[in-house]
């Protein structure tokens, strides 16, 4: 049985115990009206066709947007929608509020979202690869689209789309960035099931777009070369994306992953990635279609000897001298920061520094260095740090789905949340992570009693930071098993080409990135991050080791030496697993017993990595620098 995620039925109860109106027509105003129906059907309400008599009126009041207007007047509920897209974003508010949406309390309120783009990127493969599986970085259980080579039924699909326009999503792109051979044919022969695909995703107001492989025309056989300047070549694209928007007419783009990791691109032929991401906007130009170029741009085969190449720089390094010549329908997607969805880094420079150019920030919802969706680990309050900092700098948001074939979707039950919020996120940068923290607990546990809230709220409000406890200290990240990338390996990349260094040695730890002394990463950074940053005086604690190599004896802002604080807090992160897992069986007969049930075998491997982590963290510094836990508890 698969569980309902935040749109159980009960989430209907409000609206349709009640007398509603639907007016507007075109797909989305049935899709509309398909969801009062089955919602009147099961309540007892009624669609009716008189306003006077209507206690839920939603209409179409303009030619086209996403915005709506909330209000009341009289003695009816009204929802005057800007477009189709703001019809159904409307109806999804009122189910968020339930009663508290037909009150006379109710003001009137203005709905608008503000960013335009808002995209969840799966990493599905259609062929199961032999390393990463049917899902990159997936983990919770098989593709949603695809099974073994073949396209899945697309009932669950459609589900999958509703669940993401109640959150406020409006754009997926449905493929691995790291396109193999089999999903370089999505653009061709396999087009009918991006068609098929696109269909469930369209009644509820969400763009498909396709990850497409830069080296497509030499790939499938039809040139010789990709060269972006090469007419036969931009030709090629241009007829082929003719093609693909005579299957799926609203199409939504192309995202790419170009001289990444091993992805082709257009280096090879001596070109930029402008040059590149430009052709593919002329080719989509004419359908209102749009590239997302990926910035995740760095050398993967670096010399570990060398210090002075930086791969945090990589990404500033490589597009910065491009602003402003980029195409108007080209969205550069950079990584939130400088490195790989770690538990704690900086802002990346990129979306602080190319104002000429439109840029959509890259999350990752899919834990893929945060528990893997075997810890709680709820991250809206790290994503709302990055969208408070980069607010007015990017009109769009593009998250790496954690969601998959799984009976609760996501794995563990409770990372549901982090879908919902990033979403939620997307259209209200500015919104308290706790208060959609909150709106997804009314949805998901209709009804919930005070205790259950309680419960929630203590295991997930701050798990993030309990995470970052047990794990990589102050900002240094990784120290993660190489490949798969679960559970501590201190040095498990210290020596290998991939630029994710720690640099500790008997003395100190952390990586210098100052101008002074260091990289010179700091410098990407406008004069007064630069400044906090590059000074020891006033580089946050949490961030200490990205940006400074230091002695275990320095003293932290909070007082304590960094050596003290690794202690400490890991420590202090493994028994607090301790805690959240006795306070969930608090839980027990106030949620679904299989639901229980997985969060319950989730917390005890939580509990078991913890004290893992712990361990091997406290005893490598230990044996490192030799200093003793100044409380004398155990380090092996």
């Amino acid at each position: 049985m698969i569980h309902p995620a935040w749109l159980p039925s009960e989430a209907f109860r409000a609206i349709g115990s009640r007398r509603v109106l639907v007016q507007g027509t075109g797909p989305l105003a049935d899709t509309v009206r398909h969801e009062i129906a089955e919602a009147c059907a099961r309540f007892g309400g009624t669609v009716v066709q008189d306003r006077k008599t209507a206690e839920l009126i939603l209409s179409i009041a303009g030619p086209g947007g996403e915005g709506f207007r909330l209000g009341r007047r009289g003695d009816a509920t009204v929802i005057s929608a800007d477009g189709p897209s703001g019809l159904l974003n409307g109806l999804f508010e009122v189910v968020r509020r339930g009663e508290r949406a037909f009150g006379p309390a109710l003001t009137d309120e203005r709905h608008v979202p503000a960013l335009a783009r808002r995209m969840l990127d799966h990493w599905d493969n259609v062929d199961v690869h032999p390393v990463m599986g049917q899902v990159e970085r997936g983990y919770s259980g098989g593709s949603l689209f695809w099974h073994d080579g073949r396209p899945r039924d697309l009932g669950r699909v459609r589900d999958y789309a509703r669940l993401l326009a109640a959150s406020g999503v409006n754009a997926v792109a449905i493929n691995n960035v790291n396109v193999h051979t089999t999903e370089t044919r999505l653009l061709t022969d396999r087009l009918t099931e991006v068609a098929g695909l696109a269909s469930a995703f369209r009644v509820y107001g969400i763009r498909v777009h396709l990850s497409v492989n830069f080296a497509a025309p030499v790939i499938l056989g039809d040139l010789p070369t990709a060269d972006p300047a090469d007419e036969a070549v931009r030709a090629w694209w241009k007829s082929t994306t003719a093609r693909v928007h005579e299957a799926v007419p609203d199409l939504g783009g192309y995202l790419v992953k170009a001289d990444s990791e091993g992805q082709p691109g257009p280096f090879t032929y001596g070109r930029s990635h402008a040059d590149g991401a430009n052709m593919l906007a002329e080719a989509l130009e004419p359908y209102g279609g749009v590239v997302h170029w990926r910035a995740f741009v760095y050398n993967h085969r670096q010399d570990w000897r060398d210090r002075s190449t930086d791969r945090a720089r990589a990404a500033h390094d490589h597009f910065a001298p491009l602003d402003g010549t980029f195409r108007d329908n080209v969205i550069l997607q950079v990584k939130h920061g400088p490195m790989d969805f770690q538990t704690r880094e900086p802002i990346s420079p990129v979306l602080l520094g190319m104002p000429s150019t439109r840029l959509a920030v890259e999350l990752q919802v899919t834990g893929e260095y945060t528990g893997q969706q075997r810890h709680v680990c709820y991250l809206p309050p790290m994503w709302s740090e990055v969208l408070r900092a980069v607010a007015g700098n990017v009109s769009g948001l593009a998250a790496v789905s954690n969601a998959g074939d799984d009976p609760f979707w996501t794995g563990h039950p409770l990372a549901q949340a982090n879908l919902y919020a990033v979403g939620r996120l997307a259209w209200n940068p500015t919104r308290d992570p706790i208060a959609i923290l909150d709106e997804w607990i009314d949805l998901t546990f209709p009804g919930a009693s005070a205790e259950l809230r309680d419960v929630l709220h203590d295991l997930m409000d701050e798990s993030w930071q309990t995470y970052e406890q047990y794990t990589a200290p102050l900002g240094a990240g990784f120290m993660v098993r190489p490949g798969h990338h679960y559970g501590p390996d201190v040095d498990g990349y210290e020596y290998t080409p991939w630029g994710t260094y720690h640099f500790a040695d008997r003395d100190g730890v952390g990586v210098d990135r100052t101008v002074a002394t260091g990289t010179g990463f700091t410098a990407q950074y406008p004069p007064l991050w630069a400044d906090r940053y590059e000074s020891l005086a006033t580089c946050p604690d949490e961030l200490l080791l990205f940006f400074h190599h230091v002695p275990y004896g320095h003293v932290l802002h909070s007082g304590v030496t960094v050596i003290q604080h690794i202690y400490d807090t890991h420590f202090a992160g493994a028994h607090r697993v301790t805690a959240m897992r006795e306070r969930w069986q608090e839980a027990a007969g106030l949620v679904d017993p299989a639901l229980h049930a997985r969060v319950t075998e989730r917390l005890d491997e939580q509990q078991r990595s913890a004290d893992e982590w712990r361990d091997q963290i406290n005893t490598y510094f230990y044996r490192k620098s030799g200093v003793p836990d100044a409380h004398g508890r155990p380090i092996h």
